[in-house]
């Protein structure tokens, strides 16, 4: 029997989610950032900021940033390394990292390269890295504990995985709110503004069959990583995870 795997709340062929993923976001890279500041009401770019503040990332670091999309969060980061450091902006939708590399280019962040990456098989040796993030990215992932062992190994004794992902909302009184949001404000958002409302109704669907908290941070344990801490923000919307390669 074929083993078979969630798009949204669609099972699909496992061998078939990449393609399918794939074309979500060829489909909505264009908009992608206006969308990002429409839906979140520009919050994504705190939550990013947050997320590269508590990073710990210093001069001189090697960073690799899977999924960085349009850039953003190689373009924080590119400054705090600075010339002495490295930033690999990459991405597996190759619609989307020309974006992001134009962007960082654009704006001078000469210590950026890009590479198109898939997460599950990232082409670089082991311990090549001080700092992996990854950003929104993780839940479209087919094999999540792959990409993150994948993680686990490209870094450097004393490197860190960092991972900021839609988690499970804990407030209860938020939940009622934010469901009527996800599946009834953003579907037809994305048709006014990208004309797409079925990919952005994957990706409302994608938050909620990601794993929670708790059970991305037993992940993050499977594949290695040690002293693994998790952050909530804005009442569990969003989490920031990190574990350390000792």
């Amino acid at each position: 029997m074929d083993k078979t795997t969630h798009f949204g709340f669609t099972e699909v062929p496992t061998a078939e989610k990449q393609s399918l993923v794939g074309g979500v976001f060829t489909s909505v890279a264009k908009n992608y950032d206006v969308m990002n500041d429409l839906m979140s009401f520009g919050l994504h770019r705190l939550w990013k900021q947050h997320f590269v503040a508590t990073g710990q990332f210093r001069a001189g670091q090697k960073v690799l940033d899977l999924a960085g999309g349009t850039g953003d969060i190689s373009a924080l980061v590119a400054p705090i390394v600075g010339e002495s450091g490295l930033v690999v902006l990459s991405d597996i939708n190759g619609e989307m990292l020309a974006i992001g590399r134009d962007r960082v280019l654009d704006a001078g962040h000469r210590n950026v390269v890009s590479a198109r990456i898939n997460a599950e098989t990232i082409p670089f040796p082991n311990g090549a890295f001080d700092r992996v993030t990854i950003a929104f990215g993780l839940r479209n992932v087919t094999d999540q504990l792959k990409a993150l062992t994948e993680m686990r190994r490209v870094l450097g004794v004393g490197g860190q995985a960092l991972v900021l992902e839609f988690s499970s909302v804990r407030q209860p009184l938020l939940k009622p709110l934010y469901d009527t949001y996800s599946f009834a404000v953003l579907p037809r958002l994305g048709k006014f503004v990208a004309g797409d409302a079925d990919s952005y109704r994957y990706l409302a669907e994608s938050i909620r069959k990601h794993p929670d908290q708790e059970t991305l941070a037993n992940l993050m344990h499977q594949a290695g990583f040690e002293r693994v801490a998790v952050r909530n923000l804005l009442g569990g919307i969003v989490a920031i995870h990190s574990g350390w390669a000792l």
